[in-house]
């Protein structure tokens, strides 16, 4: 059972929900500790006084503002959790919007919002079902870790998820970052569309989705713990310089074709348009899109690969857990 990190209440109008917020995701990485190379000794980090050059246990430890070089103000866990704001003992519901009207960079990390006891199971389980029925989500406000914080809702397989967002003045302005002015034809947006639906699926499942690099780090551990030599790095592509955009296009939904194999593939996949040099200045038309037939050796083909990636899986190893 994963750790509540707060306790409080959903306030929705009039309506109160006690809650608990569990973390809603899970940390896999493979984590690493600092040694001395010499001996193998582990190397810590200790909180010292600067005043009394002495290291300091956590119970003498505690939250200041500096106010002057020479003036600290103390803060406590007290008077934290007796701030004078409505947020800090719950989650306070302030408007409901579409979800296509927030933008995603926006949006952080997430948390599901547990009803605490038998007398939030009805009033959590109406928030869920309204905003199910409405397909909107909720925005509010609520106060962790010393600041307030804005908050999305929302309804994941009937369990309220809280996602912290970022206030607006929080986010920086991309218009320094914008490419040269550059015109791009018609041929070449059909082209990159047409790469979309090569490379189209209705889901993130599968294990093309999966942490590669975690999985080579618990290679490298195994090939040192049994002192075997350690597992050859593939060699990287050169990446080619593109001179013909067009073909680079039509190169890639050809691969993206072939690397779906049997796979289901998207509705309509179309070939790319071919693009005709034209004069300088001279527009090209709009391409026409032709659907792909799919021949019986590519099928033939993708199903073997997908049969040796599957034998290849079946064999590797366990990665071993993260410490």
């Amino acid at each position: 059972m994963p750790r509540t990190v707060w306790s409080g209440a959903i306030s929705f109008g009039l309506v109160t929900v006690p809650i608990n917020v569990v973390s809603a995701s899970e940390d896999h990485s493979i984590r690493f500790h600092q040694y001395h190379l010499a001996d193998q000794g582990r190397v810590r980090y200790r909180k010292v006084c600067e005043l009394e050059d002495r290291e300091v246990p956590q119970e003498e430890i505690g939250k200041g503002y500096e106010l002057t070089r020479t003036q600290v103000i103390p803060i406590t866990d007290e008077d934290l959790s007796s701030l004078p704001l409505p947020t800090a003992k719950a989650i306070e519901i302030d408007a409901f919007v579409p979800l296509a009207s927030v933008d995603p960079i926006r949006i952080a990390e997430g948390y599901y919002l547990q009803p605490a006891g038998q007398v939030a199971a009805k009033p959590y389980k109406l928030l869920v079902k309204a905003l199910g029925r409405s397909a909107k989500v909720a925005v509010a406000k609520y106060a962790w870790s010393g600041r307030e914080r804005l908050g999305l809702l929302r309804v994941r397989d009937d369990v309220l998820v809280l996602h912290a967002m970022r206030w607006p003045d929080e986010i920086r302005d991309p218009a320094e970052l914008l490419p040269p002015a550059v015109e791009v034809s018609e041929a070449e947006i059909e082209g990159a569309l047409a790469l979309m639906d090569s490379m189209t699926r209705e889901d993130l499942e599968g294990e093309e989705f999966h942490d590669r690099y975690t999985e080579a780090i618990a290679q490298i551990i195994e090939a040192k713990r049994e002192e075997r030599p350690l597992p050859e790095a593939p060699e990287p592509e050169e990446p080619a310089q593109v001179l013909d955009l067009m073909a680079a296009l039509n190169e890639s939904v050809q691969k993206a074709k072939a690397s779906r194999g049997g796979n289901e593939s998207p509705a309509e996949v179309h070939e790319l348009p071919t693009a005709k040099r034209k004069p300088a200045g001279e527009k090209q038309p709009p391409a026409k899109k032709t659907a792909v037939k799919k021949t019986t050796a590519k099928k033939t083909t993708a199903k073997k690969t997908t049969a040796k990636q599957t034998t290849a899986k079946k064999t590797a190893g366990r990665r071993p857990r993260s410490a």
